[in-house]
């Protein structure tokens, strides 16, 4: 990547993550293969009230192509082809679902010293239009997207954004929903150990202003102890422990000072094995 800014979906990327990133309130278990060859296997069973669902993934890499392919437990079958270097710095993937028939999207990645531009567009009679840019380098970038459904011939979204990095904190300011949400964010890293993050969103439409802080822990190479806490009277807290080599199990818990006894508070465990 160089110096080169990142995608412009990527902007607030590391606060987002601090704040969601792993928190599960359902039982979660993946288990994931890859071998020398390129194959790759991953099982995912989520278990979401009484309701139980899971997908079996392959993954087949040759030199610069990628070949994904996804079924779930509804017999859906998701197919991904991704070509890296298809031109110079270009990335393009090719994705359709059966036996969703209207489902095929080509998406297409071009990466320059001080530009990101992305573009995806639905392979049927009245395609939804994406694109997206961002500009500058790996420490300053400014960006914005746009979505375009041609069958009502509207806009389905625009956002505006712009991202500050450096190694020990990150800053951005977002204008989303179309124009109606203004979303800032900021992480910083106290120290190798220990990080703190903050997300404050205003509402032009309803003036209605929230906000959430996180922080993030490690207690030893192993072992990480998030914390989230919302204006919403929401307070979260996650576990995760890699007990061998990029296999981790995490614990994951919220209460919820404003909901009613019976639902409160949530729990949820996932666990993650690569042999």
């Amino acid at each position: 990547m160089g110096s080169q800014p990142a995608p412009f979906s990527d902007i607030g990327k590391r606060a987002k993550d601090l704040l969601t990133k792993d928190y599960n309130y359902d039982h979660k278990f993946t288990l994931s293969i890859l071998s020398s060859t390129g194959m790759g296997f991953t099982a995912t069973g989520l278990k979401k009230d009484e309701v139980f669902v899971g997908d079996i993934n392959t993954l087949y890499k040759s030199k610069n192509t990628v070949v994904d392919v996804k079924v779930d437990t509804y017999s859906n079958v998701s197919t991904r082809v991704t070509v890296n270097d298809i031109l110079p710095s270009t990335k393009a993937a090719f994705s359709f679902k059966i036996p969703d028939h209207k489902s095929g999207k080509l998406d297409v990645q071009y990466f320059h010293h001080h530009a990101a531009i992305e573009s995806s567009i639905g392979l049927n009679p009245n395609p939804l239009l994406e694109f997206s840019a961002a500009i500058g380098s790996s420490n300053l970038s400014l960006g914005g997207e746009v979505g375009f459904d041609t069958a009502s011939s509207s806009f389905i979204k625009y956002n505006a954004g712009i991202g500050l990095n450096e190694p020990d904190f990150s800053a951005a300011l977002l204008l989303t929903d179309k124009g109606q949400t203004l979303k800032a964010s900021y992480v910083h890293s106290v120290n190798p150990f220990h990080s703190v993050a903050a997300e404050m969103t205003h509402r032009f439409s309803s003036l209605e202003n929230s906000f959430t802080i996180g922080s993030s822990h490690s207690v030893d190479p192993f072992t990480v102890v998030k914390t989230r806490f919302s204006d919403n009277g929401k307070a979260a807290m996650l576990y995760q422990h890699e007990w061998r080599p990029k296999s981790l199990i995490t614990f994951s818990a919220e209460y919820d000072s404003k909901a009613t006894h019976a639902a409160n508070p949530k729990y949820g465990i996932a666990l993650a094995l690569k042999p």
